[in-house]
């Protein structure tokens, strides 16, 4: 079975497990994860791993995203998106493009953003959400993230669409409920499509609603090599006796290896025997070792 990278385009309304039960059944295999979870909300590129690629999930997780999210001005919401209900209104609902720019330009960088209460993320153990629905208060701890580029895409009237490209576990949401707040009013998210995770694009995807459209021959076709996806990170060649070593787990000092000041210290590197990609290797005090294996004989 060949194993890589399958760019999905999520639809609404739908949740990334739904995603992968849908190609589990249509591939007919079970070795199938998600990189991540993406809002039920929330539309767009949705990188799938089949096979031994399931093992790289978390880093193609880690890979940095760009989205385009719609916005009212005027309301804010529990969810702080439209699917909340409607806890606070402000007739101050009109603003210039050059209000709004102002304002955007203030989020580029590295901010301390506080995730919505209405998340997935774990406070002692349980799912903020939960927390929510229960009517429970509890603190929730801002976290660091970096946005590397946001800007107004159109204007009309009290609704706005932004571009943001930004580091994994930025919630957009919370963007738009401060962006709302900055401006002295409210504002809630209406519409969020992810563009991109990394080097995938939103035009490389397959919709999930054409599935039954390619057969599962055609469907593994258009699987992407991993290393293609993660070539962001650096990479090295090792030589036949290097290669053997690593596959069998040995820990290898780096000076065995020719060219090792290549090999960057505790930085995550793909790692080749001539074109076969074997996995991930880590450097660290000197010593190289697979952190994931995915070659396969």
């Amino acid at each position: 079975m060949k194993m890589g990278i399958l760019a999905i385009n999520k639809a609404k309304n739908m949740t990334s497990h739904d995603v992968v039960a849908i190609l589990r059944r249509k591939l007919g295999t079970k070795k199938i994860g998600h990189t991540g979870t993406l809002d039920p909300i929330a539309t767009g590129v949705l990188p799938m791993c089949i096979g031994r690629a399931t093992k790289l999930s978390q880093y193609i997780s880690d890979l940095g995203k760009a989205y385009i999210a719609d916005l009212e001005f005027g309301k804010e919401t529990s969810t702080y998106d439209c699917e909340g209900e409607v806890i606070n209104i402000s007739d101050k609902q009109i603003f210039t493009k050059e209000e709004i720019n102002k304002e955007l330009n203030k989020f580029k960088g590295e901010i301390s953003q506080v995730p919505p209460i209405y998340s997935a993320i774990k406070v002692d153990g349980k799912k903020l959400y939960e927390y929510a629905r229960e009517g429970k208060e509890v603190e929730i701890k801002a976290r660091k993230v970096t946005i590397h580029d946001i800007k107004l895409l159109d204007l009309n009237a009290n609704k706005a669409r932004i571009y943001i490209d930004c580091s994994k576990g930025t919630y957009i949401r919370s963007i738009v409920h401060e962006l709302g707040r900055n401006l002295g009013t409210y504002a809630f998210m209406t519409d969020l499509q992810r563009v991109k995770v990394g080097n995938l694009s939103i035009e490389q995807t397959v919709d999930i609603f054409d599935i039954d459209k390619y057969s599962s021959e055609e469907l593994y076709n258009l699987i992407i090599n991993p290393e293609d996806v993660l070539d962001t990170l650096p990479s090295f060649v090792v030589d036949e006796n290097i290669r053997f070593r690593l596959i069998n787990g040995q820990r290898i000092n780096v000076k065995d290896i020719k060219k090792s000041e290549k090999i960057q210290e505790n930085t995550l590197t793909l790692v080749f025997n001539n074109n076969d990609f074997l996995g991930l290797a880590l450097r660290k005090d000197n010593i190289l070792k697979m952190e994931k294996l995915i070659w396969q004989e």
